[in-house]
């Protein structure tokens, strides 16, 4: 059990260390694009394209459910239980939205990107 134990806490850690990478990520571009206003070639598109943060969120919260199973079965509580479907919910809504806009810029970039047709 004990090995659970420390397996749970690096997979918490890990969680950790994927959404402190995305945020760190998301934040370079956030200013790369800011940047861009002293040049002129600011996109609003470009500020939307930032939300790859809630990927990084995503799959940290994924890491982080994988954790909460596990200290779960080390401890079958209504509290560890609770814990377990809040963030389940959570990531739950997070995917629902974050897939919306994902594909709401899909059809931008078609829409702009794409060859002219005649």
């Amino acid at each position: 059990m004990h090995y659970l134990e420390i397996l749970s806490t690096s997979i918490s850690i890990i969680s950790l260390i994927i959404v402190i990478y995305g945020a760190i990520i998301a934040f370079c571009a956030f200013i790369h694009n800011e940047s861009r206003r002293f040049t002129g070639k600011y996109s609003f598109t470009a500020t939307r394209e930032l939300r790859d943060l809630g990927t990084y969120l995503l799959l940290g919260l994924e890491f982080l459910i994988a954790s909460d199973i596990l200290k779960t079965v080390l401890e079958p509580s209504l509290n560890e239980l609770a814990i377990l479907g809040g963030v389940v919910i959570l990531r739950t809504i997070l995917s629902i939205f974050l897939n919306k806009e994902i594909k709401e810029l899909q059809v931008q970039k078609e829409g702009t990107g794409g060859p002219e047709k005649d």
